[in-house]
């Protein structure tokens, strides 16, 4: 008799929870006005998701794009920092050039060996020849 007892009070039980879980479509109305206010954040946060993630690819293809500047602008620099070296090297050079140019030439020294003066003593003094002037650079 305990069994049968205990047996009937097992399906009873199960029978009620079977009804309780199923078939319970009554919500309380403040229970109801939660759940629609907790549905009308989640849309609003899933919107504002939504708008961040837009911003945060516009803001990743704005970096890309000015990384891309500074690649092109480093490289430039380098291009244009070797073309300053070049310019510099040739300035000195010519610098020196100039200066080798402008240097003041040393007398010849005359094809002849001076004549001793005593040698020419005995000789009639000759005529005094016309000087010549020297053409100046221009």
């Amino acid at each position: 008799m305990v069994t049968v007892l205990r047996q009937r009070m097992f399906v009873g039980l199960v029978a009620i929870m079977g009804v309780a879980v199923s078939g319970c479509d009554y919500w309380p109305p403040a229970l109801q006005a939660q759940v629609e206010q907790l549905r009308s954040e989640v849309q609003t946060v899933n919107m504002e998701k939504a708008q961040l993630q837009n911003q945060v690819n516009d803001l990743s293809k704005a970096k890309q794009d000015l990384q891309t500047q500074v690649d092109d602008l480093s490289r430039i620099n380098r291009d244009k920092t070797g073309m300053i070296s070049s310019l510099q090297n040739q300035v000195e050079a010519l610098r020196v050039k100039a200066v080798k140019a402008m240097a003041p030439k040393a007398p010849k020294a005359p094809a002849k060996p001076p004549v001793k003066a005593a040698a020419k003593s005995t000789a009639k003094p000759a005529a005094k020849a016309p000087v010549k002037k020297k053409a100046t650079a221009r």
